[in-house]
């Protein structure tokens, strides 16, 4: 970006009127490194890829397993139907021999012998017809329980990726855990070199304005907003004192200072 039009922002803030040796100052940009760090690490901790893999087989996973719930009460009430159905087959069965033994020993009259005989056809197609509906009952329950294998094996093989991406997500975790370990340990020595109340400031702008509370001057430009300070503002840094607390008039972050700040 080109220098800012300094007519565009309206009127300048009062500058803060702390004080801070220059080495304190300069540890802020230390500090505001790490602090970006942690933030980095907070944020890959909470958009790690598996675990919107792992919300995507959560999701998945009630499916099946509400489809398979599904299946195996309909293969039950199948089940159910094919055991009356053979039942009833059996009913015929065993009504047809025992007529076909009455048959078979000529006890009773010529008529009764006839009727004997009526009945066994009529038991014999009643029977294929019976047969031929267990049958039909028998290829759904097939189909049924082969849905009901698909769905167990899914479920299996879901169960079995939920694992594995657990174990990788809880690898990363363990990864970037120790990492933030290591950086808060060393944000831990670095903020006792910072005056307290130089550090309370740092905080307060950090909290307010996206996780930076201290940017290095850098070739005339912040390197919290990005944008080229114009010359008034030059001058006036340059012409502040070294243990001066500078603020950014565009972005109002402590700005630091350095042998390439460009003043």
């Amino acid at each position: 970006m080109g220098l800012h039009p300094r007519g565009a922002r309206g009127p300048r803030r009062r500058r803060c009127p702390l004080k801070a040796d220059p080495e304190h100052q300069a540890r802020l940009v230390q500090l505001q490194a790490l602090d970006t760090r942690l933030d980095q690490l907070a944020h890959a901790r909470a958009t790690l890829p598996q675990l919107a893999r792992l919300a995507d087989l959560g999701r998945e996973s009630a499916e099946v397993q509400r489809e398979l719930a599904l299946a195996e009460t309909a293969l039950s009430d199948v089940q159910r139907e094919l055991a009356k159905a053979e039942a009833d087959v059996q009913l015929v069965r065993d009504r047809s021999a025992r007529d076909q033994a009455r048959l078979d020993a000529g006890t009773g009259t010529a008529k009764d012998l006839q009727a004997l005989q009526s009945e066994l056809v009529s038991l014999a197609r009643r029977q294929g017809e019976l047969e031929d509906a267990e049958l039909a009952v028998m290829e759904r329950a097939e189909e049924i329980e082969g849905e009901v294998g698909r769905l167990a094996a899914r479920r299996a093989e879901l169960a079995e990726a939920t694992r594995v991406v657990e174990a990788e997500r809880a690898e990363a975790l363990g990864a970037l855990d120790s990492e933030a370990a290591s950086v808060s340990a060393r944000r831990g020595e670095a903020v006792p070199g910072i005056a307290g109340d130089l550090l309370a400031l740092y905080d307060k702008i950090r909290s307010s304005h996206g996780g930076i509370g201290a940017a290095e001057l850098r070739q005339r430009r912040c390197g919290g907003c990005r944008l080229e300070l114009n010359q008034v503002d030059l001058s006036r840094i340059k012409a502040a004192a070294a243990d001066e607390v500078l603020r950014c008039e565009e972005c109002r972050r402590i700005l630091v200072r350095t042998a390439e700040s460009g003043i």
